[in-house]
């Protein structure tokens, strides 16, 4: 059964920045720029915005040095949406779902929600290298959106490794986007950190996708056959009660610091297991960050 399936596909989702855009293309996110329409936003002089037709004459008239005040209001402007997403060969997992169907329905549920709110939508794929012909350059085409999707869908992850986020993410630019990282995470730590450092002035949203069927039960004692999602290689692994307290100490270990990284560079992940909760990821964006 895949994610969608299960939950069916919104049209829309809400997201919320709470920085100001720098841009000058008008959108429906907050801004830097001032103009005719939009929230009221300060007063300044009239040497500051050459504007005579927004005189406050109110605040004119109050000023003991008779300095000509005028209003300035928010304009609205559109930003950069981009997704970074693994496409390593532990996201061809399958069990109670399937990775990339859930990569492919929130890239195609991002891209809408962008495109109707005057943003741009980027795809930046990656493994152990960035995959051109996965990627997508920003955009607002409809068209461009279903081939992404439609490749997306019929990608099976292979190579193992995804080092190569790390020069995805590079290609996004300086001018600060909403960068939705979407992977299982199991990065080394070291690569993670660089990952992060790299995104560190966009406004990071990690979406951690897992499956319940990944991780089995440790028993107490025995033989038992592992396979390191990641690097695909098989241990066969002789369990003792002080090894699986071991074990579990440095998967929690991790998961810690997965947490402690994504909140101190960005926002805290999303966690997704086996299907989206749409609802609860709405609410997840539109706390902002």
């Amino acid at each position: 059964m895949t994610a969608s399936a299960a939950a069916p596909v919104p049209n829309d989702l809400p997201f919320r920045i709470i920085w100001r855009s720098r841009a000058l293309r008008q959108g429906v996110h907050r801004s830097t720029q001032s103009g005719a329409g939009g929230a009221f936003r300060d007063l300044a002089t009239l040497l500051e915005y050459r504007d005579p037709r927004r005189i406050d004459m109110r605040q004119t008239l109050r000023d003991p040095f008779g300095t000509l005040h005028v209003r300035r209001f928010e304009e609205k402007s559109h930003i950069g949406v981009s997704m970074l997403l693994d496409i390593s060969g532990s996201m061809a997992f399958e069990g109670a779902s399937r990775k990339m169907a859930i990569a492919a329905d929130l890239s195609q549920v991002f891209a809408a929600a962008a495109r109707r709110g005057g943003d741009t939508f980027a795809l930046y794929a990656a493994d152990e290298a960035p995959n051109d012909a996965l990627s997508c350059l920003p955009t607002r085409s409809r068209a461009g959106e279903a081939e992404m999707i439609a490749a997306l869908r019929r990608y099976h992850p292979v190579r193992r490794g995804a080092s190569g986020l790390i020069a995805a993410a590079q290609r996004i630019g300086r001018r600060r986007n909403l960068v939705l990282v979407v992977s299982d995470f199991l990065l080394p730590e070291a690569e993670l950190e660089a990952l992060f450092e790299v995104l560190s002035g966009h406004d990071v949203v990690p979406i951690s996708i897992t499956d319940s069927r990944e991780n089995v039960r440790l028993p107490s004692w025995g033989l038992i056959e592992l396979t390191d999602l990641e690097t695909g290689r098989r241990r066969l692994v002789a369990m003792r009660p002080s090894l699986k307290v071991e074990w579990q100490r440095r998967i929690e270990a991790r998961r810690s610091f997965f947490r402690s990284l994504a909140a101190r560079y960005g926002r805290e992940p999303f966690e997704i297991t086996d299907t989206i909760d749409w609802d609860r990821l709405g609410a997840h964006l539109a706390r902002g960050a």
